[in-house]
């Protein structure tokens, strides 16, 4: 085996365009990345329901361990390894194992009390029992080690990257709304609707990109709720976007909404920012972090309370009645824009932990 070479194991569908996700986006980048910075990757995609997997999928989880040689250094995705401590405890002492965390499994939106509990638990079994985890923001990495107890040593940070893009155009009239996110309850698209229906006033549209298939349940609610207001020509539930697509996507918006109820990030506000589009975000976890400040200290947007209807209705009437808070909030974004990392940065960040953990002396099984 090479000196510097790391296993990735990630959910099946990482490549599934009918299903990108944040966590999916950042698995493939840094497997395409970290070659450039010295370490060679072997990739494991398996596929399963996670972090519910039926049989097959436990077992070929467990066959892709079982064959990695004693010392093998293993980065696997929480959503596959944190539900499953009965398959990565055993093998925590033989290999060196890494969890990437995208988001704590019990922080999804929707969850009974029951199932959170039981995933939380697993999950902790799991965090403990691996020599590192890497967190994808500082919030996110403080709050695993305060509440799975972990220690601060072990957890590495390795923000998401962006590509810096070509400014948006934007639309002008009406202003053009982007909200890039899986339409699921956590990411509380709902309280957007009803916020945009109190201004239905003033001019805008909103486009909505993101996976339609996760809660079908709550896409029909959605709907229903667009009819309900009066929106159906204004508010578009478009599906997922890639590429070009996505692209031209941004590249129309003049505002990015994300009203989530739970963020370790939140990729898409790097994106829009990477296109110099301002940002109206929840101040949720760690989505300040991806808002950032630019270099100048202006913030590129406006970041409002969690499930604060009130707030996200005045914040939306403000930005779209106000042509100097736009102009204020777009100078930001383009400031902001020049000072992002890029994803060179998140792949020296993931290499600096396993090398970390690639030089530590195997601990006696």
């Amino acid at each position: 085996m090479p000196q510097r070479s790391v296993r990735v194991v990630m959910p099946g569908g990482v490549d599934d365009p009918a299903a990108p996700s944040g966590g999916n986006i950042y698995d493939r980048r840094v497997c395409r990345d970290l070659p450039r910075v010295g370490w060679q990757v072997r990739e494991h995609a398996v596929a399963g329901d996670w972090p519910q997997p039926g049989a097959d999928a436990r077992a070929e989880l467990a066959r892709i361990l079982r064959e990695s040689a004693d010392g093998t250094l293993v980065l696997l995705d929480g959503l596959v390894a944190c539900a499953v401590p009965d398959i990565i405890v055993p093998e925590a002492e033989r290999l060196r194992l890494a969890v990437l965390v995208h988001l704590p499994l019990g922080d999804e939106t929707g969850l009974a009390p029951g199932p959170a509990a039981t995933l939380d638990a697993a999950e902790r079994r799991t965090l403990r029992a691996v020599a590192a985890v890497v967190a994808t923001s500082e919030w996110a990495a403080d709050r695993l080690v305060d509440h799975h107890g972990l220690a601060p040593g072990r957890v590495h940070v390795a923000a998401p990257g962006a590509d810096i893009a070509p400014l948006a155009t934007g639309t002008g009239s009406p202003l053009r709304l982007l909200c890039v996110a899986s339409v699921t309850p956590r990411k509380a698209q709902d309280q957007l609707v009803q916020a945009l229906a109190a201004v239905a006033d003033l001019p805008w549209s909103c486009l909505c990109v993101g996976g339609l298939g996760q809660d079908p349940e709550y896409v029909a609610l959605l709907r229903e709720l667009i009819g309900e207001r009066g929106l159906g020509d204004r508010v578009h539930l478009v599906g997922p976007r890639s590429g070009a697509e996505l692209n031209a996507s941004y590249a129309a918006a003049d505002l990015l909404v994300l009203t989530s109820h739970a963020e370790t990030y939140g990729m898409a506000v790097t994106e829009a920012l990477a296109r110099g589009v301002p940002v109206l975000a929840t101040a949720v976890g760690g989505l300040p972090e991806a808002v950032g400040r630019a270099p100048d200290g202006s913030v590129p947007g406006v970041l409002v309370p969690p499930k604060d209807p009130a707030a996200l209705t005045a914040a939306l009437r403000r930005w779209l009645s106000d042509p100097g808070e736009r102009h204020r909030a777009k100078a930001a974004a383009r400031r902001r824009r020049t000072a992002l990392d890029g994803w060179e940065a998140t792949s020296r960040s993931l290499a600096k932990a396993l090398e970390q953990l690639r030089q530590e002396p195997r601990r006696a099984a």
